[in-house]
């Protein structure tokens, strides 16, 4: 069972928290990221027709013709690998697995030489995503303020790591992810919407415009995680559990396909938050648990397991 906490005491309107209430707050955290690694977070600030004006302006983009898109593709922009449009089947969990049934365009970069999206069905899709964008940043700053609270650290140990979010200097990137209709009997043997996986960085914000997610327990089991109007679930990523010793922990999570009959698409928002490219990760707790290593040479590693050259089952994928 994913717990639900309220946020509201340090949502985007206060300028600060009360410093009990603070402490209450940074609590419930950690129980939810040591216990489960996710928690659904309500009154934040973020209101959930800010979310639907991103997928609304997300979906148009999506429809567009194949041609218009992929001149967008990811690898296109060489300040920066990861942004723009991803195709379908392009990620694939393993190698000896279908790639995935989704679509997604990764916003990683503000670099005035990065395109956008601007043809006039999608001519707000910059202004629209990247406000948003921004609004993540905003949130995401808070719960790791929070989170180090919450370990008893210093408040700034996770905040002077991420300094950078929104330049060339940090990789974290917004995905919209976009599930087309399919019909189940049609796919092809083992492949799904999204392959079980965990994600990469410090800690991921999840949009969903509805149900799909699964989310594997301590126990190895996956149950479906519901979809709640208005809030955003935060999942501890698999830096961040190296980052603490493993005292927060990062969870496996898949979307398999609808069930038979179910044609319905779906569509996410993720906010995935890294490092600084030059922010070298060593264990917060003195120890030498895991050797330390850069943001940047992390994600290149978990990278290319990705896009191509993993052949063995693990619980490393894309986000």
């Amino acid at each position: 069972m994913i717990p639900v906490v309220d946020f509201s005491v340090y949502n985007l309107s206060k300028k600060d928290a009360d410093g009990k209430e603070l402490q209450s707050l940074s609590e419930e955290l950690k129980t939810a990221f040591s216990q489960v690694g996710m928690v659904f977070l309500k009154n934040t600030g973020i209101s959930q027709e800010e979310v639907e004006r991103v997928m609304e302006s997300s979906k148009r983009f999506f429809l567009q013709p194949e041609e218009l898109k992929k001149q967008l593709s990811r690898g296109s922009f060489p300040n920066s690998s990861n942004h723009g449009w991803v195709s379908m089947e392009t990620e694939r969990i393993f190698l000896a697995y279908p790639g995935d049934l989704k679509e997604a365009f990764n916003l990683t970069s503000f670099h005035p030489d990065i395109k956008w999206p601007s043809s006039d069905a999608v001519g707000d899709f910059r202004e629209i995503h990247t406000a948003f964008f921004h609004r993540c940043k905003d949130l995401s700053l808070r719960v790791l303020r929070v989170m180090a609270q919450s370990l008893s650290l210093d408040p700034d140990i996770f905040l002077s790591a991420h300094r950078f979010i929104g330049t060339d200097k940090n990789s974290t990137t917004l995905r919209t992810l976009y599930y087309p209709s399919v019909k189940s009997e049609t796919a092809k043997e083992g492949q799904v919407r999204c392959g079980e996986h965990s994600d990469y960085g410090s800690i991921t914000l999840l949009f969903q415009g509805s149900e799909g997610l699964q989310v594997c327990t301590r126990a190895g089991e996956f149950i479906s995680a519901p979809c709640i109007p208005g809030t955003v679930l935060v999942n501890i990523a698999d830096l961040m559990q190296r980052w603490t010793s493993d005292q927060l922990i990062s969870v496996r999570h898949r979307v398999l396909l609808p069930p038979v009959g179910n044609s319905s698409t779906r569509q996410s928002l993720a906010y995935f938050v890294q490092p600084d490219n030059e922010a070298l990760i060593t264990c917060c707790d003195g120890s030498n648990k895991y050797p330390p290593v850069t943001g940047a040479d992390y994600l290149e590693q978990r990278f290319s397991e990705t896009y191509g050259r993993k052949k063995w089952p693990s619980s490393d994928a894309v986000g």
